[in-house]
């Protein structure tokens, strides 16, 4: 089935940022649009849901809908055939684009395009945030009546096939919609937190219906996955996190890159029951030193959080810039990510260094070279919003004076990690100049 678009000319387009502004968009010469996309999606019915993965489903009903699209696209002599399909973040009771925010940066340099789907129920129709942000949101509908009131969502188990009719547009675009003049090459699947549960899904059950999609970018999954039944209403989110665990099936025929942070391992999301080893068409990186959502993401909200201590202040961001560019090169000449070892863990809790950083996994500069502890997991007993954002923890000058004899020693192996990761492939030599400004100095002054 087609969908079919029709641009929003008046007014603002709503969606609740990160406090990162991120990249300007107009000095990269990128174009911003707003796009209501209306069809007949259809449902699926799954018998059962195995630990494999390997999910069989039947079509079933279908119903109408009518939903949003964001548009940030190049112009046509700067694009790189890459169009990433954002299932825009419902976790907070409203979408948020959080995948973008952390790799907006390559997605600009590149030549990308972006779009970013409302495909879920609370995201339209509203409902209740699954992080603690204080009970039932206003979807689009209600927040701003005379933009996004003719929309209407008919509940997630649509969800899915509208994330396939808006890839297979992206493929074929047509004259006049939201791509413009753009000639594709290349779709990719991105969704971070709960919109990586419903990817899992689509993963597992309508990729192999569909095809609809060259790769998949799947970040900070828990073990669970999203269900296909929720007809007339959205899924539950928290509910999500105790389905399964379920793994990724192991014979889907196009590249997965899979990345978790070391906060996503427990508490409260859970993967390390569906972890699996690499294989023909999957590649996990473990991220140590990282959590859920950090500094980046929340930006300049981050002093305003909270959490009975400062949150996660990682490098994760630069780590996904580079996975995304793995992935992409993957899909277009098979060259494979280099693998990553993955977080050390025994009965269910992570194994820590000397230090109190994560053993093994993707290591950062700040976690190599360090001056104070970055840690995945939250304070016991954090409000439920605090249990996503990990922790950084100050040391003592004492401690630091025996780990560095000098600042310059210290930069000089921040310096030193920052090119190892480089050449291994983890962080991108375009970002080398901005990881090596993340080094945190100040901590440092003798």
């Amino acid at each position: 089935m087609r969908a079919t678009f029709t641009e929003f000319t008046e007014g603002t387009p709503f969606l609740p940022m990160a406090g990162r502004k991120g990249p300007d968009l107009t000095a990269a010469g990128y174009h911003r649009s707003e796009w209501e996309m209306c069809g007949d999606a259809v449902s699926y019915d799954a018998a059962e849901v195995p630990e494999d993965g390997r999910v069989e489903l039947n079509r079933a009903d279908e119903a109408a809908y009518a939903t949003r699209v964001l548009v940030r696209r190049p112009e046509a002599e700067d694009f790189s055939g890459v169009v990433l399909v954002e299932w825009l973040n419902v976790s907070g009771g409203q979408d948020a684009a959080p995948e973008y925010t952390y790799v907006a940066d390559e997605i600009l340099r590149r030549g990308h395009a972006w779009l970013g789907v409302s495909a879920q129920y609370i995201g339209v129709e509203g409902g209740d945030a699954a992080v603690g942000l204080g009970g039932l949101t206003d979807g689009l509908r209600r927040h701003t009546p005379e933009r996004y009131g003719d929309l209407h969502h008919p509940g997630d188990a649509y969800s899915y096939d509208i994330m396939t009719q808006l890839a297979e547009y992206a493929r074929v675009p047509e004259p006049g919609g939201p791509l413009g003049d753009l000639r594709p090459t290349t779709v990719i699947a991105v969704g971070e937190s709960q919109s990586a549960f419903a990817l899992t899904s689509y993963v597992n059950g309508v990729h192999p219906f569909t095809g609809a999609f060259d790769g998949y970018f799947l970040h900070s999954r828990g073990a669970g996955y999203l269900p296909y039944d929720d007809r007339g209403r959205g899924s539950d989110i928290s509910a999500s996190l105790f389905n399964g665990p379920v793994r990724l099936r192991e014979d889907v025929d196009v590249p997965v890159m899979l990345l978790q942070a070391e906060g996503d391992l427990t508490f409260p999301m859970g993967f390390a029951p569906a972890r699996q080893p690499d294989s023909a068409n999957i590649v996990t990186w473990e991220i140590a030193g990282s959590a859920h959502a950090d500094v980046f993401q929340l930006g300049e909200f981050a002093p305003f959080v909270d959490c009975g201590g400062p949150i996660n202040n990682g490098q994760q961001a630069f780590v996904l810039r580079a996975a995304l560019r793995h992935l992409l090169d993957w899909v277009a000449d098979g060259t494979r990510p280099p693998a990553a070892p993955p977080v050390e863990m025994i009965g269910g809790e992570v194994i820590t260094d000397a230090w109190g950083h994560a053993r093994g996994g993707v290591r950062t500069p700040a976690v190599d070279a360090p001056v104070e502890r970055l840690v995945g997991a939250p304070l016991p007993d954090a409000q439920p919003i605090c249990m996503l954002l990990g922790r950084t923890i100050a040391v003592s000058r004492a401690e630091l004076e025996r780990r560095w004899a000098s600042r310059e020693e210290y930069l000089g192996a921040y310096r030193e990690a920052t090119d190892r990761l480089i050449a291994e492939g983890f962080l991108l030599p375009e970002d080398r100049d901005e990881v090596l400004a993340d080094a945190r100095v100040g901590r440092v002054e003798w």
